[in-house]
């Protein structure tokens, strides 16, 4: 077997997995909790409502897309896929003891596991270059798009996870305090949400973030800081896309379709 059927078998295997241990992790639940209600216990700022969390849904989607894409015959030299790796896999494993650790009560361990998959998930969008390599119909939708989707995720998933690590170990925000925290956070992930959206024009990414403001300004609405931040910042990403799509729609034909 050469290497790159054994990637493919491995991102296979990964991905069926994961989404295993996911929904086990609730439908048992692991430890006797679920995810949700231990997320609860925490009453930090940077949290979305409940529905919010229904993207997994979307997520395990993309899973099974990339799973099944790349275990094609056709794609086995595929270059892209090539320099992946098996970053997969990592990022998988990283998935499955986060759930292990958060449903276990090791908070400070599911921090650990969250930075490996956001870094590992970070690596395979550079890789991938996403947004600057160009990909096309099924690639796009079966490589592009889900991992675009992963990292957005994740990367709100990891500032909500530092907040409930940092409330855990006593940290109530220091000098600025817990809302004005949540709302700082809320500027950065924005700051880089549009960073990409400008230099890779990467609309799933800025797509996700929106979600999840929205949901925070949901959640949070009782607090008119966290709540007004989410719901402006959500706005601002909005006009971002309508801005980088009015100008997509200005350029020669040819243009737009490279």
């Amino acid at each position: 077997m050469n290497q790159d059927r054994t990637r493919q078998i491995a991102n296979l295997v990964a991905a069926i997995v994961t989404i295993g241990f996911n929904v086990l992790a609730n439908a048992l639940p692991l430890n006797g909790q679920t995810t949700g209600q231990i997320s609860d216990r925490f009453p930090v700022y940077f949290v979305p409502a409940g529905y919010v969390f229904a993207i997994w849904f979307v997520i395990y989607i993309g899973f099974l897309a990339f799973a099944i894409y790349q275990f094609l015959p056709a794609q086995r030299e595929n270059l892209r896929l090539r320099r992946m790796g098996y970053l997969f896999v990592v990022a998988s494993l990283a998935n499955i003891f986060w759930l292990f650790f958060w449903h276990y009560n090791l908070f400070v361990l599911s921090l650990v596991a969250m930075l490996v998959l956001l870094a590992s998930l970070i690596a395979v969008y550079l890789r991938l270059d996403i947004g600057r390599t160009p990909a096309r119909g099924a690639e796009k939708w079966c490589v592009d798009i889900p991992f675009s989707v992963y990292l957005a995720w994740i990367s709100v998933a990891t500032i909500a996870n530092t907040a409930d690590v940092l409330y855990y170990l006593g940290w109530n925000g220091g000098f600025l305090g817990a809302q004005a925290w949540a709302a700082l956070m809320i500027l950065v992930a924005t700051s880089f949400g549009a960073f990409l959206a400008f230099t890779r024009g990467d609309i799933p990414f800025v797509v996700v973030l929106i979600w999840s403001f929205v949901g925070i300004a949901v959640k949070q609405a009782g607090v008119p800081l966290v709540a007004v931040t989410s719901w402006v910042m959500a706005g601002g990403l909005i006009l971002i896309l309508i801005i980088i799509e009015l100008t997509r729609q200005s350029r020669p034909a040819y243009q737009r379709s490279s």
